[in-house]
């Protein structure tokens, strides 16, 4: 998955170019769909600098092995992000957990 795809995913399923975050909490990993979007006038980051965010969030997306979880959950869910609320999106990493998780 590349940053593209992970946009248009998030075009797709929400209409918006949502912020998005990797968290650790309690042990685990998740992909969090922030409230926040590209398309807000208050959002913080340019064009480019938003593109290379989510460069590096699918690089490492790629590297723990969880693109086709976060595909899979983002067209099935029917959450969406709001204000104070995001996304949460965990990650089952399996036996590699042990690895991301210091």
């Amino acid at each position: 998955m590349t940053g593209q795809q992970l946009r248009q995913l998030l075009l797709e399923k929400w209409g918006r170019s949502y912020d998005v975050q990797l968290r650790r909490s309690q042990g685990k990993i998740f992909l969090q769909v922030m409230w926040k979007y590209v398309e807000q006038a208050s959002f913080p980051l340019s064009e480019e600098e938003y593109q290379a965010h989510l460069d590096s969030i699918a690089n490492y997306l790629n590297a723990l092995g969880g693109t086709t979880q976060v595909q899979t959950f983002i067209t099935q869910t029917r959450d969406r992000p709001r204000l104070g609320k995001a996304v949460s999106i965990p990650l089952d990493l399996g036996e590699r957990s042990s690895e991301w998780i210091l």
